[in-house]
């Protein structure tokens, strides 16, 4: 999985390795400090850092990567065992090899064995249910259902080498009259190809094996849109997952064009070109593609959201793969468990997000972005709803990633090695069954449906946060929230909020340090809202506030920078996170004008998610009070929050005037920032040259942009905010490169962009790449006392040619000795060899049976290091015993130790 692959390791890195006696690698490590260990698991091979897995890590949508504590290194390209992950080592300067660990969504995937996972073996009570609601979009339509499936030609997308497959499985109501609104399906990132009870990720599949069905996967969702009218097509993206490795947005932007490119021959169809449809198009009514719903589940969540954007606001020719005209109108968006790397929504365009409790492969559900992120970006009129269905996983809202209702093989992708009380199957009584996910998955895909596109505000409460449940979604406990439609921003927290009372403050969402963060180490859990964008901590523009009190009656005062207009709404909606398993957490609600007029609203009381150590549950329910009279609400200057139970936290999100209605969303094409592709450029000898990051911005109008800056030459992110005016067609990002004749590491400047006012990014990251041109000095290693008696260390000096302006770091593996007895891990201190290997020296045994590395650090400036074996002596009578040290080329180094003299 290599979505930003050169850009992400170059995030929080510039540097290589050497390896001692060899010649120069490309890019490898440099650890803080001499003798930093490799975890069980890991090893350096050549210029690679490499982790293998005990057992296969398969195909998912969310990307593997690798950190340092809490720094990202980068995400590591995939073996076809399923099992290893490779990293260019460029990543490494600066990191603490000791602190390595392999992430996927958020969630830790080599985890010591025994690592507890969950906060208590009890299962979790089932949440109380909602009240039914009027309407029930799950209810089957009138019509009858026909079903057929197209195969065209395949497409050349922009940086993917093999083409991509056209093929889709439609259902469409039999004998609907007139046009009919349509409904495309996209699936995420899965394994492409089968063959008996193996998988892989291979495009084109290899001879014998079969292309993995994941379009045919939301029948169950397809059939139910298709009997109330709707003409359903689901498409496969086996192509774009067997390729996406290469592309630095992890395929958006491919999967963006190729739902284009069906919606184009869709458009063809539905007009005079319907004689030339493939005959599952022409057995379904005519197509109405001025009434569109994109369905996109995991990265086929963020590929359709990226399909929204394009349709309004094009991206540049160079790096799309549909360049037609857009003949249709797409009204809203459904995302499954989705993925949005970039944090870059469409805001104008109204979306719903699922967001799964129990989802093992977007652990972190990120998917919340696309509703925090749109505010204040637009017009705010699209309505963003989230749903969180408690005890549902990833994978089986697709059947065929389902375990015995798929062709191929497919896998439960929530794991723990313990039972989880919320999440393992048959266990927990929140966990759905596949069937009850699948049909809670299509009643509110439908509900969607009938709200964005049928335009009927009486499904609105079932996804707005109004708590209400439809009869279809059985046994789903399901919450909501929402941003848009109605609602006027009361406070959004930002830097300029001010926060004060006992136990409060204003806290960044993402913060390098957890004793400032909003959840700290103390939680034990994360939030869908404090998920990071990229390399970016802190974040300067992502807050909340947080609560924590002892005793009821303290209120907190939270006061925005300027005075709020709120009239016409009925009601104050808030978002508010309490911790998981937690119950009755009770809060009262005031406001205070500008007159210094406080009116208390009403109270509020909140129970916790279900949750443990393997599931993201720190979520926001959206609570109301009624906005009564006695304040002015057009100048309203303070919230106020005052706990009522005996203790707890709770944490502010966002608070809106609310009053009832979905109004019209208006999109509107903004004016749209990409990044090109990464520039390399030569260090040079002499002088200063100033080269510019490539981006370019289309469209009219104006907004404003943050712009991120790593830059790794000073090991520091930097962001500025950019204010675009009508008629801008770039951004100046100067770099200044300095040239010399001293050996360095390549220097990255990666730039990413967000969103922060009226305007759309497509391409978020770019950069610029300096190449060191300078020869690596030579090195050589000489003995300091390589046969020492026991007691004594055994030590090499490591010598340059000449000095280098970076840290030249070298590592050395045991090995058996060509002859006679191997020192062992007894032998050696045993502080040493714990801190070298994470194992005890007992049981006694060679070093080269232990997961032994040496390390060595010639520093930057410097000529010369030393590095050493300390050894303990011992009463027993022995031979010589040989300690070889391998490095990865070059001469092995012999040390020799012996009993003291008598």
């Amino acid at each position: 999985m290599r979505a930003m692959r050169v850009l992400v390791a170059a995030l929080v890195a510039a540097g290589s390795m050497v390896v001692v006696g060899g010649s120069a690698q490309a890019e490898p490590p440099r650890p803080p400090t001499e003798g930093s260990p490799l975890p069980p698991g890991w090893q350096i091979d050549g210029a690679d850092l490499v982790w293998q897995a005990s057992k296969r890590v398969p195909m998912g949508d969310a990307a593997v990567e690798f950190y340092a504590g809490d720094r990202l290194l980068g995400r590591p390209r995939a073996a076809r065992d399923g099992r290893t992950f490779r990293l260019d080592l460029t990543a490494l300067d600066q990191a603490n090899l000791s602190t390595l660990e392999a992430r996927a969504g958020g969630r830790r995937l080599d985890a010591p064995a025994g690592a507890p996972r969950s906060r208590s073996t009890t299962p979790a009570p089932l949440p109380a249910q909602a009240p039914l609601a009027a309407v029930d979009p799950g209810k089957p339509g009138p019509y009858k259902t026909v079903m057929g499936e197209y195969t065209l030609p395949g497409v050349r997308l922009p940086g993917f080498p093999a083409p991509v497959e056209m093929v889709g499985v439609v259902v469409a109501p039999k004998g609907a009259s007139g046009k009919r609104p349509l409904a495309l399906f996209l699936h995420g990132r899965h394994s492409t190809c089968y063959k008996g009870e193996e998988s892989s990720g291979d495009w084109p599949c290899p001879r014998g094996w079969r292309s993995i069905p994941s379009h045919r996967g939301y029948l169950t969702a397809q059939r139910l849109l298709a009997s109330q009218g709707y003409v359903t097509v689901s498409i496969s993206a086996n192509g774009i997952n067997g390729q996406d490795y290469a592309a630095a947005d992890g395929g958006a932007q491919a999967r963006s064009s190729l739902v284009r490119q069906h919606l184009a021959r869709w458009a063809t169809w539905a007009g005079a070109g319907r004689a030339g449809a493939p005959g599952a198009v022409r057995t379904a009514p005519r197509a109405d593609l001025s009434r569109v719903l994109l369905v996109g589940h995991s990265r086929g969540g963020e590929g359709v959201n990226r399909a929204a954007m394009d349709s309004l606001s094009p991206p540049p020719a160079a790096q799309d793969g549909y360049r037609g005209p857009v003949r249709w109108r797409i009204r809203g968006t459904v995302l499954i468990g989705p993925t949005i790397f970039g944090h870059n929504p469409a805001p104008d365009v109204p979306s719903l997000t699922v967001l799964p409790g129990c989802d093992g492969d977007v652990f972190d559900l990120q998917g919340e972005v696309y509703v925090d992120g749109t505010r204040g970006v637009s017009r705010g009129a699209a309505l963003h709803g989230a749903v969180y269905m408690v005890g549902a996983n990833h994978n089986f809202y697709n059947s065929e990633w389902t375990p015995g209702q798929a062709a191929a093989p497919a896998w439960d992708d929530f794991w723990s090695e313990e039972p989880d009380p919320v999440c393992t199957p048959n266990f927990a009584r929140t966990r759905l069954t596949p069937t009850q996910q699948q049909a809670a998955g299509a009643t509110y895909y439908a509900a969607a449906a009938r709200l964005f596109v049928g335009g009927d505000d009486r499904v609105r409460p079932l996804i707005d946060g109004s708590n209400v449940r439809p009869a279809s979604a059985g046994p789903a406990r399901v919450l909501s929230h929402a941003v848009g439609a109605a609602r006027t921003a009361l406070l959004v927290p930002d830097a300029t909020t001010t926060v004060t009372g006992a136990g409060a403050r204003l806290c960044p969402q993402v913060a390098s340090d957890p004793a400032v963060a909003c959840l700290g180490e103390a939680e034990g859990g994360g939030s869908p809202h404090f998920v990071p964008f990229g390399f970016i901590s802190p974040d300067p523009d992502r807050y909340a506030v947080a609560l924590t009190w002892s005793a009821p009656g303290t209120p907190a005062r939270i006061r925005p920078a300027r005075q709020v207009f709120v009239a016409g709404a009925t009601s104050v909606a808030l978002r508010i996170v309490v911790p998981p398993n937690t119950k009755g957490t009770t809060l009262d609600v005031a406001v205070t004008d500008t007159a210094g007029r406080r009116s208390v609203l009403g109270q509020v009381r909140l129970d916790g998610l279900p949750g443990t150590g393997f599931t993201t549950s720190y979520w926001g329910q959206e609570v109301r009070v009624p906005l009564r009279a006695g304040v002015d609400a057009s100048r309203i200057a303070a919230l106020e929050l005052v706990p009522r139970s005996a203790s707890g936290k709770a944490w502010l999100v966002d608070a809106w005037g609310w009053r009832p209605g979905t109004p019209d969303p208006r999109p509107v094409p903004l004016p749209r920032v990409d990044f090109g592709p990464v520039s390399t450029v030569d260090e040079g000898d002499s002088g200063v040259r100033t080269y510019r990051v490539p981006v370019t911005v289309s469209g009219w109008g104006g907004g404003q942009v943050r712009l991120y800056l790593y830059d790794s030459t000073a090991f520091e992110v930097t962001s500025r905010v950019v204010t675009l005016t009508p008629g801008t067609r770039t951004i100046d990002i100067p770099v200044e490169v300095r040239g010399n004749t001293r050996f360095n590491y390549d220097a990255y400047h990666v730039v990413a962009a967000k969103a922060l006012r009226g305007v759309a990014v497509g391409a978020y990251e770019g950069g610029l790449i300096v190449l060191n041109d300078d020869p690596m000095p030579a090195i050589s290693v000489a003995p300091v006392a390589d046969r020492v008696t026991e007691g004594a260390s055994l030590t090499w000096r490591v010598t340059l040619s000449e000095p280098a302006d970076a840290d030249i770091f070298g590592y050395f593996a045991a090995t058996p000795p060509a002859s006679g007895p191997e020192l062992s891990s007894t032998d050696v201190d045993p502080e040493w060899f714990e801190q070298q290997t994470f194992e005890s020296p007992l049981p006694s045994r060679p070093l080269s049976s232990a997961n032994l590395y040496v390390f060595v650090i010639v520093p930057a400036g410097e000529l010369t290091a030393e590095f050493s074996v300390p050894t303990i002596a011992d009463a027993l009578a022995e031979p010589p015993e040989y300690l070889r040290l391998q490095p990865e080329s070059g001469p092995d180094l012999v040390g020799t130790v012996t009993d003291p003299t008598p």
